[in-house]
């Protein structure tokens, strides 16, 4: 059974949104999301600066079986990405919701964040 943390948000791609207390938020896969893909052997994460819209593709996971895009759940600029994943993608494998996160985005419109699934919406959204 994959870990589906309460406090986190969630959509259907497998993409989880954390809020912090900046306003700023981080972003990553879920434990479900790892587990389909297997073990991960490289991960791209978005460039520092570069606007995302909401939906677009702008990360890659790339496992033994297969390369897998990763999707922006919110609209923002890119203000940090996760330098570990380089050298260790595996850390999404054993910890995808804290060392294992991808990137840091400012909003564009923070509001969107209550737009997206709860850990029940989410766990929902597996069943269907």
């Amino acid at each position: 059974m994959s870990k589906i943390p309460s406090e986190l948000k969630y959509v259907k791609s497998h993409e989880w949104v954390k809020k912090l207390p900046d306003g700023s938020v981080v972003i990553g896969i879920t434990d479900h999301a790892q587990e389909a893909l297997g073990d991960l052997v490289f991960v791209e994460t978005p460039k520092v600066g570069r606007k995302l819209a909401a939906g677009e593709a702008c990360a890659v996971v790339e496992s033994v079986k297969a390369a897998s895009d990763v999707y922006a759940p919110i609209a923002g600029e890119v203000i940090e990405s996760n330098p570990t994943l380089a050298d260790t993608p595996e850390t999404i494998n054993t910890d995808p919701y804290e060392g294992g996160w991808m990137w840091k985005l400012k909003p564009s419109n923070p509001a969107e964040i209550d737009g997206l699934l709860d850990a029940a919406g989410y766990e929902k959204s597996l069943a269907d």
